[in-house]
């Protein structure tokens, strides 16, 4: 494998890794919000990765970066909490909050930046070893 494929392969983690920082980002901002219809309540999202795999099979190589398919909206129940006093209630009394995590959101969070950092390491190191093999060229 070239080393100028280890960029490739870097960058397009730190794109996936960017994506899904993104959508964490979105999904805590909306952790608190409040509906009075659950067709309106915001539902946590998570970004859909694969291989780049076509582009693999065209070019018939053994290392593949990642493919973001798109990002979807997780099916997990949406909190409903009777509050007849509040102002966003429905006519049964009934608020709709959000189903999103706060520590699994903060959990994919942090294994995200973790992810991005590592692969800013990997372009870095393959970086050192290009400079590193040019100066042996000039010596």
């Amino acid at each position: 494998m070239s080393l100028f494929k280890v960029f490739d392969i870097s960058g397009s983690a730190m794109s996936a890794q960017s994506v899904r920082l993104n959508t964490t980002a979105s999904n805590l901002a909306n952790a608190d919000s409040v509906s009075s219809s659950i067709n309106e309540t915001y539902r946590a999202r998570k970004p859909v990765f694969a291989a780049d795999l076509d582009r693999a099979l065209s070019d018939r190589q053994e290392s593949v970066g990642v493919k973001v398919l798109g990002v979807v909206e997780t099916n997990k129940p949406l909190q409903k909490e009777f509050r007849p006093d509040h102002p966003m209630a429905d006519q049964d009394g009934f608020i709709y909050k959000p189903n999103v995590n706060v520590v699994e959101e903060m959990t994919d969070m942090l294994s995200a930046s973790r992810n991005y950092q590592t692969n800013v390491q990997v372009a870095d190191a393959a970086k050192q070893m290009l400079q590193q093999t040019l100066r042996m060229g000039k010596g």
